[in-house]
């Protein structure tokens, strides 16, 4: 698992218009990256809404959203068209940057254990330095604790 003060890992993923997306073009520019199961869930929709309802205000602290999950691009198109999503919403579909955030865990659910995405935010800052890290959030109100902590951070 990743901490504070770490560097961020790379990344080179497309998103939901198959446009490549490099962590490298964002040298000099903060950047939330956040984690999430599965589009179209309950949690995964909620959380996608709060980011995007507050998108204006983390622009104006010059910082990027970014949603991960394992779903393929066209999963993300839809989930973005059918919310009016702003979140910028990328396709990790062999888990690579999953694992290097540290967020793909074994889960029990229901008695039964199996590995997915533990649900988890960065805040990472323009030299590519994780600033916050939190993993095992709860999707209700989590973007505004996100930009309360990137406000904290300026």
């Amino acid at each position: 698992m990743l901490n504070a003060g770490d560097k961020a890992p790379e990344f080179e993923l497309p998103d939901a218009d198959m446009n490549m997306q490099r962590s490298a073009d964002l040298a000099g520019k903060n950047y939330v990256i956040y984690f999430y199961p599965k589009d179209d869930t309950p949690g995964c929709t909620l959380e996608a809404q709060e980011f995007t309802d507050l998108m204006e205000e983390f622009e104006r602290l010059s910082t990027v959203l970014i949603g991960v999950s394992k779903d393929n691009c066209m999963s993300h198109g839809a989930f973005r068209d059918k919310y009016g999503l702003g979140v910028n919403l990328l396709a990790d579909v062999d888990g690579q940057l999953c694992e290097a955030y540290g967020v793909w865990q074994e889960k029990e659910k229901n008695g039964e254990k199996k590995m997915g995405i533990v649900r988890s935010t960065f805040i990472v800052d323009g030299d590519g330095i994780i600033r916050h890290a939190e993993y095992g959030v709860t999707p209700k109100g989590h973007a505004e604790k996100v930009l309360e902590v990137l406000q904290d951070l300026q």
